[in-house]
């Protein structure tokens, strides 16, 4: 007789139900698994092996086939530890219930306890969607399974525990209340604070302008002006996340394997700062089981190019791609994998390799050859998905010694970050995006109208500044969130003139 277990495998940060059938036939002792298995379910069979037999149980004399279906769709991971050995015991005549709405998932030990595991969150959410009512998981992976509404979610520490429950004692249904959560969660300390910051007003502004519509920016200084500094400090000045963000969030983080123990929700926005010398696929994400990448795992939130022109051009080339799309394609010869990445690109550079053109105390000594070919690296295309431009001074000494004014705190800066971004929510509840910066060509049409005399300026503009099609969408996303912020309902002459000055080219 063929036994069946239910289970579910990753496909990008999405999943897919897997039937495990189990078949024991009286032929040489030996354990076969089918259906397209890598390395580590092949190896299952000797986990399962050790495991069931060390809880008790009598593993079958015979051949045991194991085919995980449907066989087209390849399988990776240890997540099937778990259900190739409840579809053992069921053969074997143990009292599990021959239940398809019941799911199982996990990786054993050679004892019998079960591991945690990566990608819960994404396995429990696709089972759910097939229909799926109960699930077992390991015991921590629990608050992470329990994320997902409309499931019952049972943690075990052991194999034994999941056949006692079928036949003395129930485990324990795991619940979490992930709104309240979330809220618990959402506010908490940051170490960099917007009130260090001394002087650089229009750049804290630009920050807050981006932050408010998730646009795209680069700082261009001197070096020790405060560009990483203000960088850093952006987090503080983030929105909280929205349930929907969070758990899209979760589910990238919990495939990566960065999800912490005692925290299964993400609840903050990320802040990727990644260094000039990472590869290709490091920031894009890919290898031969491609994972995310940076890009992937900034979605919702920033991602730091310190010193970006030091970046080889190829690699922030392939950044056009996800900067207009907000999501990247991994494509390999087997199979193609999709993972969401809209993030905040925020870029820090010297304006010359010496870094001092333009500084009014120490001077330049860098030809106009070096200028060009510095400043080169960064290409047009590229330029054109960055929505704000600015250039950050250095402070003078008498800024950097004034100890009488007080920079605003990065709290007061959030609550207006905060108000416009509600504004947006509120905007956009019906077309499935959450910030201007997500605005298409259609939808700018329909929120971004101009009166008669912004849009004569505008075209001026554009002509003078000869702006492409992309720059002249971007400028208009732009002047809908300062308009956010000052909470006026339509774009304004004064708003759209602010946006032009934030489009100063390196």
């Amino acid at each position: 007789m063929v036994t069946k277990a239910i289970t579910a495998a990753n496909i990008g940060i999405n999943s897919c139900k897997i039937e495990v059938e189990v078949d024991v036939t009286y032929a040489s002792p030996m354990m076969n698994i089918v259906g397209l298995p890598d390395n580590a379910v092949s190896e299952a069979k000797e986990r399962v092996h050790s495991a069931i037999k060390n809880s008790g149980f009598t593993f079958p004399i015979g051949k045991v086939i194991v085919n995980l279906a449907p066989a087209d769709i390849r399988k990776e991971g240890t997540n099937f530890d778990l259900p190739i050995a409840i579809g053992i015991l069921k053969e074997q005549g143990i009292e599990i219930p021959d239940d398809l709405e019941m799911g199982f998932i996990g990786e054993l030990s050679l004892d019998g306890s079960l591991r945690k595991i990566n990608g819960v969150l994404p396995l429990v959410s696709g089972l759910k969607e097939c229909g799926i009512k109960k699930v077992f998981v390991p015991y921590d992976n629990a608050k992470e399974a329990a994320l997902v509404q409309g499931i019952d979610v049972y943690g075990a520490k052991h194999l034994g525990d999941i056949v006692n429950h079928f036949v003395e004692t129930p485990i324990e249904k795991t619940s979490v209340d992930i709104n309240n959560y979330l809220e618990e969660n959402a506010n908490t300390d940051y170490t960099y604070d917007f009130k260090d910051v001394k002087g650089q007003q229009k750049a804290k502004k630009a920050l807050e302008i981006a932050a408010a519509g998730g646009h795209n920016i680069l700082m261009s200084g001197s070096p020790g002006s405060g560009k990483t500094l203000m960088a850093k400090c952006l987090a503080s000045i983030l929105p909280p996340l929205e349930l929907q963000e969070a758990l899209e969030l979760t589910k990238i983080y919990s495939i990566s394997g960065l999800l912490q123990n005692d925290n299964p929700l993400m609840t903050k926005r990320p802040y990727r700062a990644v260094h000039h010398t990472a590869s290709q696929n490091g920031i894009i994400g890919g290898g031969s089981n491609p994972k995310p990448g940076e890009i992937t795992l900034a979605h919702r939130g920033v991602l730091f190019l310190d010193e970006m022109v030091e970046f080889p051009r190829q690699v922030l080339e392939v950044l056009r791609q996800p900067l207009e799309d907000g999501e990247v394609v991994i494509s390999r010869a087997k199979n193609s994998i999709k993972y969401p990445a809209k993030f905040m690109l925020v870029g820090a550079m010297n304006p010359c390799p010496c870094g001092f053109l333009g500084d009014k105390e120490k001077d330049c000594t860098c030809s106009e050859f070096q200028i060009q070919r510095y400043r080169s690296k960064l290409s047009g295309p590229l330029l054109d998905r960055i929505d704000l431009v600015i250039n950050v001074p250095r402070l003078t000494t008498d800024e950097l010694i004034n100890t009488k004014t007080e920079s605003e705190p990065s709290i007061k800066i959030r609550e207006r970050v905060i108000k416009a971004r509600k504004l947006q929510a509120k905007r956009y509840a019906d077309e499935g995006i959450f910030t201007n910066s997500e605005l298409s060509g259609k939808q700018i049409k329909k929120y971004c109208k101009l009166d008669e005399k912004t849009s004569e300026f505008l075209k001026t503009a554009a002509q003078k500044y000869q702006l492409s099609g992309r720059k002249f969408d971007r400028i208009l996303k732009l002047s809908r969130t300062i308009a956010d912020l000052a909470e006026c309902e339509n774009i304004q002459l004064v708003h759209v003139t602010q946006a032009l000055q934030y489009r100063a080219e390196i």
